[in-house]
This record gives C-alpha cells, sequence and structure tokens, in this order.
C-alpha cells in the first residue's frame, strides 16, 4: 500500500463522479493534496463503462500529478461517491467492480458532497449542477431528496433548465408559445434555422448536453425575458422548497455546491440564502474521508 514517506500511513484517494465530470484527489492521512485529475462524466445511470473509465482516467491524472506511477493504485484506499448509486443494482455493479485500488468504498456523491461541505461534522447540502438533489445529515439521521436523475427529476438542475429551453423555443417555433429570446440564442447555439436542427442534435442526448444550455436561459433571465425569467423561478423556486424541507431536521450548516449553487443564488429565497455556509472542502475531500473512517474500522 502507497504511504506517506515521512509518516509511513497509507494514502488516500476522494473520486467524485457526476453527470459532467469526475475529480478524483490523493490525500495524504494528515488531508495534505498530494495529486489532483479531472476526467469525463461518471454516473452509472448513463452506462456503467463510461463510469469506470472515468474513475481509472482521473485516477491516472491524479497520480501522474503527484508524480507517481499508474501501478501505484493498486496500493490507494479509494473513497468514490457517486451520481446513481442511490439505486441498489447500480450500487451492487459498482462494488463488484474489479476496482485497480487496494481498497475501495463506496457512497453517494451526496454523502460525500455533505462530509466534505462540513469537514465531517453534520450538515446540509444542496448539489445544484448537471443535477439537483439534497442531503442532510444530523445526529445519525439521514434526510434524502430528490437525485432522481434526468428527465425523472432534477428540477432546478442544469438539464432541467436546459430541458426547459428546449421545450419553449420548439413550442414558440411551432406556433403554441410565447415569442421569447431563447429562440434565436438557441438556434445560434446549435447553428440551425429550424426545429428540426435542434430535435437533430439533441435527440438521445445526455443530461450533460442539455445542462450546457443553462447558461443561454441564464443570460436571457437576467436580461429579463420574460419567458427565460418564468423558467428560471421555477426551478429556484424549487430549490428553495428543497432547503427547506432539509431544515426540517435542523441542520447546524447548509451548503450548496454545483456549478448552479452561485448563478441561482439571485432567485433563491431569502430565509435559504440567510441560512447559506461556504463549504469548507470540495466533495473529493469528503470521499476522502469516508475511505478513511470505513478503512479505519477494519
Amino acid at each position: 500500500m502507497s504511504v506517506n514517506q515521512t509518516t509511513g500511513k497509507p494514502l488516500f484517494i476522494g473520486i467524485d463522479g457526476g453527470g459532467s465530470k469526475c475529480r478524483a484527489t490523493i490525500y495524504s492521512s494528515e488531508d495534505a493534496v498530494v495529486g489532483t485529475g479531472v476526467a469525463g462524466r461518471a454516473n452509472p445511470l448513463h452506462g456503467l463503462s463510461k463510469t469506470f473509465e472515468s474513475i481509472q482516467a482521473s485516477t491516472e491524472l491524479a497520480l501522474r500529478d503527484a508524480g507517481m506511477n499508474l501501478i501505484d493504485s493498486k496500493t490507494l484506499v479509494a473513497g468514490i461517491g457517486l451520481a446513481g448509486v442511490n439505486v441498489p443494482r447500480l450500487y451492487n455493479d459498482i462494488v463488484n467492480w474489479e476496482h485497480p485500488f487496494a481498497h475501495m468504498y463506496v457512497t453517494t456523491d451526496l454523502h460525500t458532497a455533505c462530509i466534505g461541505a462540513h469537514k465531517g461534522g453534520d450538515g446540509a447540502v444542496i448539489i445544484t449542477g448537471t443535477g439537483s438533489c439534497g442531503y442532510a445529515n444530523v445526529n445519525g439521521k439521514e434526510l434524502c431528496l430528490g437525485g432522481h436523475g434526468f428527465a425523472l427529476g432534477d428540477k432546478g438542475s442544469g438539464a432541467w433548465l436546459g430541458l426547459q429551453v428546449a421545450e419553449q423555443v420548439l413550442l414558440y417555433l411551432d406556433g403554441f408559445a410565447k415569442e421569447t429570446a431563447l429562440t434565436e440564442r438557441v438556434l445560434s447555439y446549435f447553428n440551425t434555422k429550424d426545429a428540426m436542427g435542434i430535435v437533430e442534435q439533441l435527440a438521445g442526448q445526455s443530461s450533460g448536453t442539455y445542462a450546457k444550455l443553462a447558461r443561454i436561459v441564464l443570460e436571457c433571465a437576467h436580461a429579463n425575458d420574460e419567458v427565460a425569467l418564468g423558467i428560471v423561478k421555477e426551478g429556484a423556486a424549487y430549490i428553495s422548497e428543497l432547503a427547506r424541507k432539509l431544515f426540517e431536521i435542523e441542520p447546524p450548516r447548509f451548503s450548496m455546491i454545483g456549478g448552479l449553487a452561485e448563478p441561482l443564488a439571485p432567485w433563491l429565497g431569502k430565509d435559504v440564502i440567510a441560512k447559506l455556509s461556504p463549504t469548507l472542502a470540495p466533495p473529493e475531500f469528503g470521499a476522502a474521508y469516508y475511505a478513511r473512517q470505513q478503512f479505519q474500522k477494519k
């Protein structure tokens, strides 16, 4: 097992996998960052092979960054937080993988995000990135909300915003919805002139593809486009209600993470904003912390 040459203690790798990217960070037993790497999406709901590929790729990049050999992955203690493993079948698929680590401990990306946000303490967290979900852990009591995946849920997420944008533009082009600045922006984004051009490029695409449209609706909302404002306000209202549900078990801290945490803030409820605390550490730290806890129980 790879150890810190100074302390003789094992090295841990924390891996955070979601709908857009997979980030891996190697930590010493003293929580110092040794190396980090980022690869493609790692949500088993959208394919196990891609998930395994991204975990391995991000691990290899982290090892290179640390000045270690690729074979050293076999000596690391890994904590992996993944979107989608709240589905029992997918959790079993992941834990039964012939992984490249000395030991591997798997949990949800929500769990590791919460551990990281509060550095192992009690608290609540909402992830608003490609997907959306909420989690709280207070005195051993857990509350997990949302996280049902695109397009069954993930309201208020980047993918959800993108889906709403595409639907509204297509409705307008067919003569069923209000005129909106989103139309020209989306047609330009896809370099097309008609509805079929949009459909052709979105049909069968992943949540990450839809999430790329979130920037367009946010920009149009800031420019006071009525349709864009309606979409963003609906998404933000859901995220606010999600937070209030988490507050019911009285978490001592509350944080939001993900690419939409800051952009959505202007539309969130004032009571939600008032409770926001900065994250203390990233999800990869939470994954490594979780691995250390489980490893020490052996």
